[in-house]
């Protein structure tokens, strides 16, 4: 197999009709370390929203078990990709991640948000640094199958195209995003974490690189103090030198998914998927305020 041979048959196909082979083929095969650090990113931008990273504080998901926490939404999310929405994984994980998220008061524009956060993010990262730009076909296929999660998770008003996440996202974080105590320990909290992957005397000079990724809209959300040009400048030339040396190998000829990641920890004897995630138990652990609607999912 050829480079682009793969891309060659994502063009050939449909990006409406297809889009979930196509979203796989782009994130198992195509850019699966691209893929993976980019959902990272996407959701660590959520955090920034005053009433999301709020209640993450508050259950202690992601300060007390974040770990857990980064482990069970990778796996989650990723059994769709892999197995499609309509095979038993994929229902049983929509339908875990329903239940969890059922059990909190989430605003529809606070969800609405987080699933902007995945279709735009990965295209801007991979467009930065990956080691081509995504087609047009990947772009579509992606807001395409985001759109279909979005709609078995009951999230209202879903943007219908890229350009329209693109928007909605930009707007809200205009909009919302903002300084809170409990968001920066979220923050805090997984900036450690991801630290914690590598050897401990490296930790300082991770959490800067972090940083250095980071922009200043999310920067001052927080209130971290921006690293210098120096560092952003030598952080981004790497991940796009990182990105030239990808295009030299030979293309991925087996899929490569979040269950792989050397960053997955918590469970180095199997999981199941129906027990994956969060159990809150309303008023006592990880849920301060029970929400009623919401579907189950699959």
């Amino acid at each position: 197999m050829k480079r682009f041979e793969r891309l060659g048959r994502i063009l050939r196909m449909d990006p409406y009709a297809d889009a979930a082979e196509i979203y796989r083929l782009t994130a198992a095969y195509e850019f699966p370390w691209d893929i993976s650090r980019a959902l990272e990113l996407a959701l660590y931008r959520t955090y920034a929203v005053p009433a999301i990273g709020r209640l993450l504080a508050e259950t202690a998901e992601l300060t007390d078990r974040t770990q857990k926490r980064y482990d069970d939404t990778a796996l989650l999310l990723d059994a769709v990709v892999e197995h499609g929405f309509d095979s038993e994984q994929g229902r049983t994980a929509v339908r875990r991640i329903n239940r969890m998220h059922r059990s909190y008061d989430i605003a529809d524009d606070d969800m609405r948000y987080v699933l902007c956060t995945f279709v735009v993010v990965p295209k801007r990262w991979i467009d930065a640094y990956g080691w081509r730009r995504l087609s047009r076909h990947e772009i579509v296929a992606a807001a395409e199958y985001y759109r279909a999660l979005g709609q078995r998770m009951g999230i209202k008003d879903i943007p219908g195209t890229y350009e329209e996440f693109e928007a909605c996202l930009d707007a809200y974080e205009e909009a919302h995003f903002g300084w809170d105590e409990g968001a920066r320990r979220v923050s805090d909290a997984t900036l450690a974490m991801t630290a914690s992957w590598y050897p401990r005397p490296l930790a300082p000079v991770l959490r800067s690189a972090t940083l250095a990724l980071l922009d200043e809209p999310l920067l001052d959300a927080f209130r971290y103090t921006p690293p210098g040009p120096a560092v952003r400048a030598v952080v981004r030339a790497a991940l796009r030198a990182r990105g030239r040396a990808v295009r030299l190998l030979p293309p991925r000829r087996a899929p490569h998914h979040a269950r792989q990641n050397r960053e997955i920890k918590g469970y180095p004897n199997g999981y199941r998927l129906a027990e994956l995630g969060t159990c809150p138990v309303p008023g006592i652990r990880g849920c301060p305020v029970r929400h009623t609607g919401g579907p189950d999912g699959g």
